[in-house]
């Protein structure tokens, strides 16, 4: 088991930046793919980001590619989300999730959340 816990989350400016982490605790923790995905109100969740358990790989959506950046520390078993050049539409709850698999990334664990908003 996984237990995955956010934070960073806040109110920021079109244009600005913010990063988000995500902890991770549990015996298997660190061989685990992690990312994050997003949901805004009235709409799907919605994937982000994900890495590789070791860092070597890592994928994009299309709205977030060239401004967002996923990282991961193993020693503190911590994925980061850097986001840049933000827009009201990035505005959601953004989710951390760990998998298996960092090609089928779908989620097997999640966090509890974080509220990122974009003000116009």
């Amino acid at each position: 088991q996984v237990q995955l816990v956010e934070s960073g989350g806040g109110l920021v400016q079109a244009g600005g930046s913010l990063s988000l982490s995500c902890l991770a605790s549990g015996r298997t923790a660190s061989s685990y793919a992690m990312g994050w995905f997003r949901q805004a109100p009235g709409k799907e969740r919605e994937f982000v980001a994900a890495i590789s358990w070791n860092g070597v790989s890592t994928y994009y959506s299309v709205p977030v590619k060239g401004r967002f950046t996923i990282s991961r520390d193993n020693a503190k078993i911590t994925v980061y989300l850097h986001m840049n050049s933000l827009k009201p539409e990035d505005t959601a709850v953004y989710y951390c999730a760990a998998d298996r698999s960092v090609v089928r990334f779908a989620g097997a664990h999640w966090g509890q959340g974080t509220q990122v908003t974009v003000s116009s």
